[in-house]
């Protein structure tokens, strides 16, 4: 399988997670505590294969679903969803008693009937290039005081060479690459597999693009954590 000339392929969420891990630490600059790479974008063949392994990573999926449910609903209050990740408390106006924001996905592509829309287009025209779901919107940027979507757009595209198979390409203007991605990646794939569903297609492959991929200084230790621990439990008579 043949797509962007500069992008790295993954098997599965899983191996691009560990890559840009290691990748960032490595290559990655010094930027508002973090380190971050820009311009990323790399393929997961098969985005189905969706729950993160990694064992230090310790990825929840029963959160996951819940939050994906959310988005289902399309239901921008976060009074259900902050009891589960205190992260939501802190994103919408606190004088808002119905505690909307901005980044539940499903809302924003609900909005104006999008995805339907979406869907209708590739019902009419499977090649069209118009099939693109918007989420994050300049036009809006003063309703952001409090919650910014990272996400820009999901375009979703069939290609002549496999016309049966539906491919999306998320873009992302920032992706926290071990709790961001690792959860936008889970909510995004199974978009792709409803709609692909919708269409009576196959699920191809998931292009990924961040503008900018970064770790935060508390992600820097987590691997070399677990793994000395871990080693300790393991070998026992080991004495430091």
């Amino acid at each position: 399988m043949k797509t962007s000339i500069n992008s790295e392929q993954f098997i599965n969420a899983t191996h691009a997670f560990e890559y840009y891990y290691d990748k960032i630490l490595l290559e990655g600059e010094e930027y508002i505590n973090t380190k971050a790479l820009f311009e990323v974008g790399f393929t997961i063949k098969n985005p189905e294969d969706n729950v993160i392994t990694t064992p230090w990573r310790n990825f929840n999926e029963e959160y996951a679903s819940f939050e994906w449910q959310w988005y289902l609903s399309g239901d921008p209050s976060a009074k259900e969803i902050e009891k589960r990740a205190k992260i939501w408390s802190r994103m919408y106006d606190p004088t808002d008693p119905d505690k909307r924001v901005n980044s539940n996905y499903g809302h924003q592509w609900k909005r104006n009937n999008q995805l339907n829309k979406v869907i209708n287009l590739l019902k009419k025209d499977i090649f069209s290039r118009r099939a693109v779901i918007s989420i994050y919107d300049g036009k809006e940027i003063d309703r952001y005081a409090y919650d910014t979507p990272c996400t820009t757009s999901i375009t979703f595209y069939v290609r002549p060479s496999s016309i049966n198979k539906l491919n999306m390409s998320v873009k992302m203007r920032s992706n926290h690459l071990t709790f961001g991605f690792c959860n936008d990646q889970y909510f995004f794939s199974n978009l792709q597999k409803m709609v692909a569903n919708s269409l009576s297609l196959e699920v191809g492959y998931y292009y990924h693009h961040a503008d900018n991929l970064h770790l935060y200084s508390y992600d820097f230790e987590k691997k070399n954590t677990w793994e000395k621990e871990n080693l300790s439990l393991h070998n026992p008579n080991k004495t430091s």
